[in-house]
């Protein structure tokens, strides 16, 4: 017997070894040959998915497996890989970049190199977040292009994140234009981009960049130039994942006994009587947040491209499918997004080459409707109603109540039994579970199409005269429904 659990022992303790030992913990600090520190500098555990972004004073922390390589990328600085091997503190110095000068960008009227590039321009490309999960224009800028400022609007599946390039400039509008391959795309019709169609995004700053679009490009130009065709035998490529998510923590919350004995507390205190005589008896009562939370929220995205040429030709044609769903109330917050993007080329002489580029998604949203507010909402109702009430009252005499019966407004599941109706918390406050019954099956639908058609002809060498024509077209709506069970009616 003592041999097995000296060994159970020893087990125990190579298993805990084996665990700490596959991710620890690396901080330090970035900063220049002048020793300022440099923030917003990306630092990547090669062969991982994490990454962390240094902090104004140019400090970061970063998971990393044994063995790691880190890899410090800042715009206007070279990269620097550095080897982790037994520390747990990393300062690194970046030095200035001078290759950079002759990386070529893409500003409103072709590309220039950037030492003869007179306007202010960041750019981010494919290779900078490949293999991560991102699922819009946000997701990618964020933390990697300096003086943007990104905001994630509300979380729910498929929502996009508010993006100010120059801040707030005007009291109408103060999102930048977006420009998908010379096609001017709005705001709110940019998500239907793929994000692995995406070869490179220039962000167009000041007004020397932004000339060529006019008052339109008042708040910033964000360039987006999609991935084409290379000449060379076809290349099929594949990337997908699948995860599941959950809220990182709840809110300690009262229980019923906790609650009733402080709401006894104070009726006294205001010269009244007790509320809840036995408050002991109670017990924990409706835990409001794990009925709305899910904890395994699943999502999947894959993609396929397919691409190839010769010196004449070229192609490109890619296929994408994206599901998610929220982490709150998972049956009214899923997003699914189908897209499929084509472009060719073709040069039939020296002078003279033709092309198009055209994209086409189909997004499906199911959206919580009332967020988390002060109105109300799942969220915010799941943190202000009473653990007292419950979720769904089963109980005959007291679904008899005047409270049910005589309530027009009264919210029944399938089976007949009304949802509970608080008598402590009132105004825009209700059931959450209630709130999720009276929006099943509303959803809202949209189709994009986003493309050009260009010619191109070089007379003389230096000299290029192109004609493009492009156009966008959206068809959108929202369907709802009303379930025949919301009727004052009772089955039970």
């Amino acid at each position: 017997m003592r041999k097995k659990f000296t060994l159970f022992i020893f087990l125990l303790f190579a298993s805990l070894n084996f665990a700490l030992a596959q991710n620890a913990t690396v901080k330090g600090k970035v900063s220049d040959i002048k020793g300022v520190p440099l923030p917003g500098v990306t630092v990547k555990a090669n062969g991982t998915q994490n990454v962390a972004v240094s902090d104004i004073n140019g400090n970061y922390t970063i998971k990393v497996p044994p063995n790691a390589t880190l890899t410090f990328s800042y715009i206007g600085f070279a990269n620097q890989n550095v080897e982790v091997g037994s520390q747990d503190i990393v300062n690194v110095t970046l030095t200035e970049s001078q290759n950079n000068l002759n990386e070529v960008v893409v500003v409103g009227y072709g590309t220039q190199k950037k030492s003869v590039t007179t306007g202010s321009i960041s750019g981010v490309t494919a290779r900078e977040f490949e293999g991560q999960s991102v699922t819009n224009i946000g997701q990618i800028l964020q933390g990697r292009t300096s003086g943007l400022t990104i905001t994630t609007n509300d979380g729910q599946p498929g929502d996009g994140a508010t993006v100010r390039v120059r801040g707030i400039t005007t009291f109408n509008n103060n999102d930048p234009l977006y420009v998908v391959d010379g096609v001017v795309v709005d705001n709110g019709g940019i998500s239907y981009l793929n994000q692995s169609d995406i070869e490179s995004i220039e962000v167009l700053k000041d007004a020397a960049s932004q000339a060529i679009y006019g008052t339109r490009a008042a708040a910033g130009v964000i360039l987006v130039t999609t991935k084409k065709g290379k000449a060379g035998r076809i290349q099929i490529n594949y990337s997908g994942y699948g995860g599941i998510s959950g809220p990182a923590r709840k809110l300690d919350l009262l229980n019923t006994t906790q609650y009733a004995t402080l709401r006894n507390e104070s009726s006294v205190a205001a010269g009244n009587g007790i509320l809840f005589a036995n408050p002991a008896s109670l017990g924990k009562g409706t835990d409001w947040q794990s009925l709305i939370f899910n904890n395994s929220a699943k999502e999947q995205n894959h993609e396929l491209s397919v691409s190839g040429g010769n010196d004449k030709s070229t192609y490109y044609t890619s296929f994408g499918y994206l599901k998610q769903n929220g982490i709150v109330a998972t049956d009214i917050s899923k997003y699914t997004r189908v897209n499929f993007r084509t472009n060719l080329t073709f040069k039939p002489s020296k002078f003279i080459n033709f092309g198009e580029n055209i994209g086409y998604s189909y997004n499906e949203s199911i959206g919580l409707g009332n967020t988390n507010s002060v109105f109300g909402g799942p969220l915010s109702s799941a943190i202000n109603l009473d653990p007292v009430t419950p979720a769904v009252v089963t109980d005959r005499n007291a679904a008899s109540a005047p409270l049910y019966v005589n309530n027009a407004n009264v919210v029944r599941n399938a089976q007949g039994y009304p949802y509970g109706i608080s008598s402590f918390v009132g105004q825009e406050i209700t059931n959450p579970l209630s709130y999720i019954q009276t929006r099943l099956g509303n959803y809202s639908w949209a189709h994009n199409i986003v493309g050009n058609v260009y010619a191109e002809v070089d007379p003389i060498q230096g000299l290029a005269i192109r004609s493009t024509i492009g156009t966008k077209i959206a068809f959108y709506g929202d369907e709802s429904f009303t379930p025949l069970y919301y009727l004052n009616s009772s089955t039970i």
